[in-house]
């Protein structure tokens, strides 16, 4: 009798070593706490409770179609008219050449690696980072080189000499997010000038990715879009989404955006490998880009009142800090706790007031050096102000069960 042997097989390298992400990993943990009767209050997605427009929902509601077919790869013509006219509105000109059309910012930030960048190349980032660069970098063999930015400055951008210290032969672009998630941190146009200058001196491509752009909060802060640094017209590549700007994350429309044809005929290819974003979503985004200023001009009162809730609530724990960040909707504290992720579980599991707890984002995985962020957490303020006045009491409480454990 013979004996057949079966070789074995195994996932792809890529399968292996993509991260989990920081912010969905430890939902079997709430789950779990969930299933024991205890009422989770979740600072650890960037997922909003802000209605979305009506403008948008009706655009929903107003589709009539007969038959729903592929749409171009390009996005529907009438949405890229559509974007340039919004785009136009906030100080950014661009034609609808410039324009195509994604599924999610996520496809956007993943066609723009794509494009500008091959199998072991580099690519520089400002940490921590949004975490799915981390993935999109790994799905495309991407190497990401941090340059670390720190809780005590604010997040701000070091300085010109520490990121050319991470330019090597193999750098080909530098992508940060701002506002920033995870920080909240919004760049002055005098930093974003700097990276502008290393990109023309070196001859990278510079890649912003301003999902949050309409949600700046001080007099004293503005938006600088990456579209709008002079000078390196041929390397600036714009990723964006309509995920936060409508509360409207279940909506996967994002787009990317670069006066490069070389950069845009790329996207346009990768485009057609996925055939079309979605068409309904894009109809309901074209019908959003009708919300009147006053929309954005409650949201952001609404953010504001909630990040000085949480960073005043912060500045009460003996040993945290955290500057007041400028925009988005987070806030990443430096904590006196031995391991964010610990913590993180030690909520879930093992701390409660009056049978509630808080989930947040353990910090470390929105850095790529290894060790760093570990006394770190991010929050979303993505709750009303009542739920997260007792949603940061809780928190404060659990820092210091943690430490007496």
């Amino acid at each position: 009798m013979s004996i057949v042997t079966l070789s074995r097989i195994s996932l792809s390298s890529r399968a292996i070593k993509i991260p989990a992400s920081p912010i969905r990993r430890l939902v079997p943990y709430a789950d779990r706490a969930k299933a024991r009767g205890i009422k989770v209050y979740h600072l650890n997605i960037g997922q909003p409770d802000i209605e979305t427009p009506a403008e948008m929902m009706n655009g929903y509601r107003d589709v009539d179609i007969k038959v729903l077919s592929y749409g171009p790869s390009q996005g529907l013509k009438d949405y890229i008219d559509a974007l340039v006219q919004y785009y136009g509105g906030v100080g950014i000109s661009v034609q609808a050449r410039d324009i195509l059309v994604t599924t999610g910012g996520s496809e956007a930030i993943s066609f723009a690696l794509d494009a500008v960048a091959d199998a072991g190349d580099e690519v520089i980032v400002p940490e921590p980072f949004y975490s799915n660069y981390a993935g999109f970098a790994g799905t495309a063999w991407v190497k990401l080189v941090p340059v670390t930015c720190l809780a005590e400055t604010g997040f701000a951008l070091p300085t010109k000499a520490e990121f050319e210290q991470a330019i090597t032969s193999r750098t080909r672009a530098i992508i940060y997010s701002n506002p920033g998630n995870p920080t909240g941190a919004v760049y002055t146009r005098a930093e974003l000038e700097m990276l502008a200058s290393l990109c023309v001196e070196h001859g990278l491509y510079l890649i912003g990715d301003e999902a949050y752009r309409e949600f700046i909060y001080d007099d004293d802060t503005e938006h600088t879009s990456v579209l709008n640094l002079a000078g390196i017209e041929d390397r600036a590549i714009l990723v964006d989404s309509v995920s936060k700007r409508y509360s409207a994350c279940g909506a996967r429309v994002g787009c990317i955006v670069s006066r490069n044809a070389e950069v845009m005929a790329a996207a346009l290819k990768f485009g057609q490998a996925r055939l079309c974003p979605p068409t309904v979503d894009q109809l309901a985004a074209m019908a959003a880009v009708k919300v009147p200023d006053r929309y954005f001009a409650e949201v952001r009162r609404e953010y504001q009142s909630r990040r000085d809730l949480v960073c005043e609530a912060i500045a009460k724990i003996p040993g945290a800090v955290c500057r007041k960040p400028g925009g988005a909707f987070y806030v990443m504290p430096k904590l006196p706790i031995r391991d964010g992720e610990e913590f993180a579980i030690f909520m879930l599991e093992e701390f409660q007031l009056d049978n509630e707890t808080v989930m947040v984002a353990p910090a470390d995985g929105f850095y790529a050096t290894p060790g760093k962020g570990k006394d770190e957490v991010r929050i979303a303020y993505v709750l009303n102000c009542n739920d997260l006045a007792r949603a940061m009491k809780i928190f404060a409480a659990g820092v210091e069960g943690y430490k007496r454990k």
